[in-house]
């Protein structure tokens, strides 16, 4: 397990439009482990290469559903249904949040780790997931669309707090 350090706002990458993965490799395979167990460290719901500082289009997704894990490779949105206004919060700005509208339904494709194709069709969390990391890989930072934002307290671990917890 290797835990990647995560970018933070105002870091220039996160504006950055991220480039097409051309060939899947052993070390693409690595980033997006890295990158799988650095989000489940931080308690993140995804996390696009950008956010630690790799200008590549690779993302990880796990809204807690039925799908579970998602590895995925240049992910583009195929279609949109719907619609979905709620907070957000990312990784790479602690302390705050905000309203974001979001299709609530999509289709993503793109390559799963081992460069097979795959479609998923995702609704609620996993749909604003994948949009928030796909944003992400366009530079573009939840907090440039949000229609409200707002600061949120950040979590102090309390006495018998243990890492991963």
């Amino acid at each position: 397990m290797s835990i990647r350090i995560i970018v933070l706002e105002p870091d220039d990458v996160l504006h950055k439009v991220a480039k097409e993965v051309t060939k899947v490799t052993p070390n693409v395979q690595k980033l997006l482990d890295d990158m799988a167990d650095t989000m489940y460290e931080a308690e993140g719901v995804g996390l696009a290469a950008p956010q630690v500082g790799i200008l590549k289009r690779l993302i990880v997704v796990d809204a807690g559903d039925e799908h579970g894990l998602i590895k995925m490779i240049n992910p583009e949105i195929v279609a949109e249904e719907g619609e979905q206004l709620g907070p957000e919060g990312c990784l790479s700005i602690p302390g705050l949040n905000g309203d974001v509208r979001r299709a609530e339904k999509v289709t993503v494709k793109g390559l799963d780790h081992e460069g097979k194709a795959i479609t998923v069709t995702a609704t609620g969390l996993l749909s604003r997931a994948f949009q928030h990391e796909i944003d992400h890989l366009n530079g573009v930072l939840f907090t440039d669309i949000a229609e409200k934002v707002y600061e949120v307290a950040l979590e102090q671990p309390g006495p018998n707090h243990q890492a991963g917890e």
